[in-house]
This record gives C-alpha cells, structure tokens and sequence, in this order.
C-alpha cells in the first residue's frame, strides 16, 4: 500500500501568519478535502505531520488543534476516505526537539507507528522546512504553491517541475495517474 505524507497549514487548509488558533478559523483549501478522500480510497495510507509551534508560543491549545483535526477527519469520512494518522509537533523554534520540521522526527513517527518505509513516499509540503523534512529520510519533496509555496519556489528550489503543483488537489491528482501508470508497467509492487 503506497503511503503519502502531509503538511497541514497551507496544504490542507488556508493558512496565516497570526496562527490558526481555533476550529473557527480552520478553512479547508478548495478541493482538498476530497483530494485526500480520493488518495484513501485508492488505498494509500494517509499521514498529517504538521508542526503546530501555537501551542508552545500560548496562542492556541492542544484541545483547540484536537478539535481541529476531528473536524479535518469528519470531513474526510464524509468524502468516504480515512486519515491513518496527524502527527503534531507542539514545541516552539527554541525548544530543540527532534520533531519539528525540517527534523524528520515527526516523518519517522508516522511511518513507525503506521508501518511503512519513507523511502521515496510523497511528502507534500507548502514551506521549505517540509521540504528538507523530506530529503532528510529519502522522501519525495513535493511543493504546492498554496500557503507559502509560492514565496518558497520564489526562494528557489531543485525539485523537478513535476514535483511543483498550484495544490493539493493538482498534486494528488499527479500521484494518482503516476502510481496507476506505474502499476500497469508493472513497476509497483
């Protein structure tokens, strides 16, 4: 079973310099949620590892990023898909911690406790720390330019344009079609 891993903010839903602080200002991006349905139901295990520094910096709680992510997962079920796991970073820059991105810690946890190899799986991302994330354990970068992408392809990176998407529903859709033509050449396992 392919895996892919996900940023949150500016993937998943709108993103904001203030922070998403409560379920009230989580907005899902157009087309999103139902990218996410889409990979599950095609059988990919579905990661979410999203550093959420708002809870270290007192500005948002663990409640309030829980709600959130219930909310994200009704969302998803009601497209008929399934997220395996979120994985949140909650510490703050200073904090030194193996978990917030670029460190791989939290790509790591998902794929122990959900029981697949990083080893080229998807990492799509909007920021470069996501990106780095990725290289770190031998993923796949891959950009949107919704939330930072685009100040972050501003900043120039060397991904291969086929690994650049305008979001999350582009980019599923790119994963799909690559992982079908991949199967009918006999190239996935």
């Amino acid at each position: 079973m392919p895996a892919v891993i996900l940023d949150r903010d500016g993937v998943i839903n709108e993103d904001s310099d203030a922070y998403i602080k409560t379920v009230g200002e989580w907005r899902p991006i157009a087309g999103s949620i139902r990218a996410i349905a889409r990979l599950s139901a095609a059988g990919w295990t579905i990661a979410i590892c999203t550093n959420q520094s708002g809870i270290a910096r007192g500005l948002t709680s663990v409640k309030d990023v829980d709600a959130m992510h219930a909310r994200l997962r009704s969302l998803v079920r009601a497209e008929g898909g399934e997220i395996h796991g979120i994985f949140v970073c909650p510490h703050g820059p200073d904090d030194l911690c193996s978990c917030r991105k670029p460190l791989p810690g939290l790509l790591e946890q998902a794929a122990r406790e959900l029981g697949f190899s990083l080893r080229g799986v998807p990492v799509i991302g909007d920021s470069a720390r996501d990106l780095e994330a990725a290289v770190r354990v031998d993923a796949r970068p891959v950009l949107v330019r919704t939330g930072k992408g685009t100040r972050t392809l501003a900043q120039g990176t060397n991904l291969p344009p086929g690994d650049i998407h305008d979001n999350l529903a582009a980019a599923v859709d790119a994963l799909l079609r690559e992982f079908s033509e991949n199967r009918i050449d006999g190239r996935h396992e």
